[in-house]
């Protein structure tokens, strides 16, 4: 997110491109022949790109994803991201050029997100600086930023009805919220404090409060003090079964405000949402270097 908190950027670098109606339809068979590097701005002249790539256009190292025309880049000290893309529809325009996120320091925090650890979430870095440079009006700009991983072996529908996800900057560090309902009808239900060094503590976090549905009425809740209705201050991203937004919240006394995120797989797992989305993540399955 922007210093000034009316910008927001969003990268997500995909080997098995979880949420693409192709990777669905293909069986999830292959999950190198379905990969992305979806790139989505927040704010005024925001855009959305996510464009499904074969595996010709897959390539990867110890330090570095390419994914056709963009990558990402770990030169040891921060993480480049250079960008080259399309946006989808309505607003068709290339989305180019790097941000660059720098961490304050590295965890080594791991959380297994089912018991059989088919699901791994990894917060490399909750607390860290961004400095975006597009090539576009306005969208030269530094703020705070995060830096993570997901890892899994099964389809996210499988194993979970519903989620929600909250990272939200403090004056010490980040705190992040990670509530989910499997559907074995067990939770999680976890926050945990970083400070700027990297060490990590779970908190006693209060309890999830709902705030206003989506557009798409897509059921939202954070942490908040008792008294207190958490509330969207940046839209970001609405789709059928997904939420995306900056949310003000009031955790443990502090104010915060950071990128809250709701999905919902039940909707998800619709056959009928795959179309819909088709047509907004393409598919390119041919790739020449």
């Amino acid at each position: 997110m922007s210093a000034c908190g009316t910008k927001a950027v969003s990268v997500i670098g995909f080997i098995g491109s979880v949420f693409s109606p192709w990777y669905k339809w293909s069986g999830r068979r292959d999950p190198a022949n379905h990969c992305c590097i979806n790139v989505a701005t927040y704010g005024k002249g925001g855009r959305f790109t996510m464009t499904d790539r074969g595996r010709d256009a897959l390539r990867t190292s110890a330090d570095t994803l390419q994914v056709g025309p963009s990558e990402m880049h770990w030169d040891g000290e921060k993480l480049i991201i250079s960008i080259n893309e399309i946006s989808s529809l309505p607003l068709v325009s290339r989305v180019r050029g790097t941000i660059t996120v720098t961490p304050k320091a590295i965890t080594s925090v791991e959380l297994a997100l089912t018991e059989d650890g088919a699901h791994i979430w990894r917060p490399f870095a909750p607390d860290s600086d961004i400095s975006v440079a597009l090539e576009a009006e306005g969208w030269k700009w530094d703020g705070h930023g995060y830096f993570d991983a997901n890892f899994g072996i099964r389809a996210l529908e499988t194993d979970f009805s519903f989620w929600t996800w909250g990272r939200y900057p403090t004056a010490v560090g980040a705190t992040c919220i990670y509530d989910a309902q499997r559907r074995d009808g067990t939770v999680i239900d976890t926050a945990i404090a970083f400070d700027q060094t990297g060490a990590a503590q779970l908190i006693g976090a209060p309890p999830a409060v709902p705030f206003k549905r989506s557009l798409w009425q897509v059921k939202r809740t954070t942490r908040a003090d008792v008294g207190v209705v958490p509330k969207q201050v940046l839209p970001m991203l609405d789709a059928p079964f997904y939420s995306r937004s900056a949310v003000q919240t009031q955790i443990n006394g502090e104010v915060v405000t950071g990128v809250h995120e709701a999905l919902d797989l039940d909707r998800f797992r619709s056959p009928f949402l795959k179309p819909m989305l088709a047509c907004r993540v393409p598919r390119r399955a041919g790739w020449a270097w």
